[in-house]
């Protein structure tokens, strides 16, 4: 498949929010001539629609008719929900995908799917700070990992298209399993939002406004992901409970140890060069 031919010719987003909204303007900038549909609230809708992201805007997945790739973009329990309805309205030879934070649970469902229904499970990961539509950016995921989770049953026809579709909107599409995805995220996204969230709480609790205002960057940047919306991650805890879990114990333990400790300068020490030579690894290629 030419790089200029788009993988599908219609394709439905069931929920315009950062990731939904920022596919459908990736998509109207790539590909002009695909007829992008999307299912969320008259007023998310009506905002896509003025902005020319969408050619269609509907309120429930029944009014959408037949579409090439059906993509749902709700938080992540809402996506299980709408897996079989979703899956009624899917042209021949269709794909569905989604794009939650976590996986194993969508899979799951999607295996009690009838067999002619295609679902491989994706996760672009490109998000930002602040959700919703208002927010979206048609580049949100240029040079940016596109995670799918295939199961045994997945058309490998069906994963090609989805690649090109991924690497049509600059991402690097890569496949892993659900299970080792949602572990691996579970590190690297989910206990960073919690503890950007847990710190900015205490912090500001213990602060107050007043006291904020001698704040330097350092903590303007590491509680960057304080501002994330809730109802995504509420969605994601719940869906993922027992591996954040384990990261969650791991950071408690560390940081026990460390309570502990204060007075030892080789145990702090310790803590600064490990951090130190891991952040050098995951600066690697980004700066």
């Amino acid at each position: 498949m030419s790089s200029d031919t788009p993988p599908f010719q219609t394709i439905a987003i069931v929920g315009l929010g950062l990731i939904g909204g920022s596919v459908a303007l990736a998509v109207r900038e790539r590909w002009p001539s695909v007829r992008v549909a999307a299912v969320d609230h008259p007023s998310v809708l009506a905002h896509a629609a003025g902005s020319g992201a969408i050619d269609r805007a509907v309120q429930r997945i029944a009014e959408l008719g037949g579409t090439d790739l059906l993509l749902l973009a709700a938080p992540v329990e809402q996506n299980v929900g709408l897996l079989r309805e979703a899956s009624a309205h899917l042209n021949p030879d269709a794909v569905m995908s989604d794009v939650g934070g976590t996986k194993r649970g969508i899979v799951r469902a999607a295996a009690a799917l009838p067999p002619a229904t295609v679902f491989v499970g994706g996760h672009p990961i490109g998000g930002a700070e602040r959700g919703g539509f208002s927010f979206a950016r048609a580049d949100l995921f240029r040079g940016r990992p596109w995670v799918f989770t295939p199961d045994q049953s997945a058309p490998a026809h069906a994963v090609e298209r989805l690649f090109a579709f991924a690497s049509g909107l600059g991402a690097r599409p890569s496949t892993m399993d659900a299970g080792e995805h949602d572990r691996l995220m579970a590190f690297l996204s989910h206990l960073p939002q919690l503890t950007a969230s847990v710190l900015m709480e205490i912090v500001g609790e213990a602060a107050a406004a007043d006291g904020l205002r001698l704040a330097g960057r350092g903590l303007v940047d590491t509680t960057r992901l304080a501002s994330s919306p809730a109802d995504i991650w509420r969605d994601v805890c719940a869906s993922n409970a027992d591996v954040i879990g384990v990261a969650l114990d791991a950071l408690i333990a560390r940081l026990t140890e460390l309570r502990g400790n204060l007075g030892q300068g080789d145990v702090v020490e310790a803590v600064f060069v490990n951090a130190a030579r891991w952040r050098a690894e995951l600066m690697k290629g980004r700066e």
